[in-house]
């Protein structure tokens, strides 16, 4: 596997957000808690099949079979086959204006779902990239029965640690000391992603719409502001809270202020890991360094996320992300968006030990950057040699 880091350019594409949430989470109430609200008038909801999910039907206007048309011009489709030929042959019906238009999707994932195959869809399939784009995961979480549930799935566990904004359903319905059993629930939440939005569900119809069209952050906009999408501070301070019950710190070896952060859910796997550099990195030592990781954490990388600081590239950061082993092509923003120049790499992982982890993060930066050294001192001395041939 390859990362193309030379690859720039900004394409207009439609926003995605992604429902996910275990069985009986709520995703059917939630979504059709929305379908009335005029801000999804120009949407389209992408479920598995009418039936089984128990979308409103009263709302409905007119169908045919694939899709059909709310009320209020929102659009309803299944999955037919696949997702990449759903999506692509909605995008196509509605340039040949044979549906009405739509300018944000709903996708409705299966209960027993990780996002991650999803994600990895949106960005390693030319089709669905070149159109769409994933601008948020929103994940609903039972109160009542996620004890049981996180124990015996890790899909739920997945679920929670791949999203942009979770949402707790069912809290009302908690027996004993609901105060405390919700704040045990938000703290075992944040420590499985310290990024998310963590908030009780709002149902109402404008706060839910508000989430099912949220623009995101779009990588290929030169312009966009990456720093809530990476939320680097957020990590920052989970691991510190980590660190601070015992766990040692180390910096890297080579010489160069590098950090690793990281914060671990006793039983659950979950790891959230940030890579900093001061010093930029060569394109060469980045396509080093990124695809070495993406080959030694395998399907244990649930997602990356990051700016990098490219030494060819001065005042220009790359953007990265990915899900499990697939790293999407990189592409760049015109400015940094801060004073920060740092290179800044957020990893999720899942059954790599934190140890192992940091371990294999050292292993790599270190051969990086011996590798790359090595590469200049015999590059000038190929040139002295040429010159000193030249000269004679």
């Amino acid at each position: 596997m390859s990362v193309d880091i030379l690859a720039a350019g900004t394409k207009s594409r439609i926003p995605v957000t992604l429902v996910t949430g275990f069985l009986g989470s709520g995703k059917t109430t939630f979504i059709n808690a929305a379908l009335r609200s005029p801000e999804l008038a120009k949407s389209l909801v992408v479920v598995n099949e009418f039936g089984e999910v128990g979308l409103d039907h009263q709302l409905f206007a007119k169908s045919s079979d694939s899709v059909v048309v709310l009320e209020n011009g929102c659009l309803c489709c299944t999955v037919r086959s696949d997702l990449v030929g759903t999506l692509n042959s909605m995008y196509h019906a509605r340039q040949a204006a044979e549906i009405p238009t739509f300018d944000n999707v709903v996708i409705e994932t299966s209960g027993l779902a990780e996002p991650g195959p999803v994600l990895q869809a949106f960005l390693s399939e030319p089709t669905l990239d070149g159109l769409y784009r994933v601008a948020s995961v929103v994940t609903l979480v039972d109160a009542v029965n996620w004890a049981g549930t996180s124990e015996a799935h890790q899909e739920s566990v997945r679920q929670v640690a791949l999203a942009d904004r979770i949402r707790i359903t069912k809290l009302d319905m908690v027996t004993g000391d609901r105060q405390n059993s919700a704040s045990r629930l938000r703290l075992e939440l944040r420590q499985i992603n310290p990024s998310a939005e963590i908030a009780d569900v709002d149902w109402s119809s404008e706060e839910v719409a508000r989430l099912l069209t949220s623009p995101g952050f779009d990588t290929a906009d030169p312009e966009a502001d990456p720093r809530p999408w990476l939320n680097v501070l957020a990590y920052q301070e989970s691991a510190h809270d980590h660190d601070s019950c015992g766990h040692d710190h180390d910096h890297h070896e080579h010489g160069q202020a590098d950090h690793a952060h990281a914060s671990h859910l006793e039983g659950r796997g979950i790891e959230n890991f940030v890579l900093t550099r001061e010093s930029p990195l060569t394109r060469e030592e980045a396509q080093f360094l990124l695809d070495g990781i993406a080959q030694n954490l395998g399907p244990g990388l649930l997602r990356v996320k990051g700016l990098v600081n490219i030494a060819e590239e001065p005042g220009r950061p790359a953007v990265i992300q990915g899900a499990q082993h697939l790293l999407h092509t990189m592409t760049w923003l015109d400015r940094w968006p801060d004073n920060d120049r740092q290179t800044r790499i957020v990893f999720i992982t899942q059954n790599i030990p934190r140890d192992s982890l940091k371990d294999i993060i050292d292993l790599l930066d270190r051969v990086s950057a011996r590798t790359f050294k090595a590469r200049a001192r015999g590059r000038k001395a190929h040139e002295a040699a040429r010159a000193a041939t030249q000269i004679e």
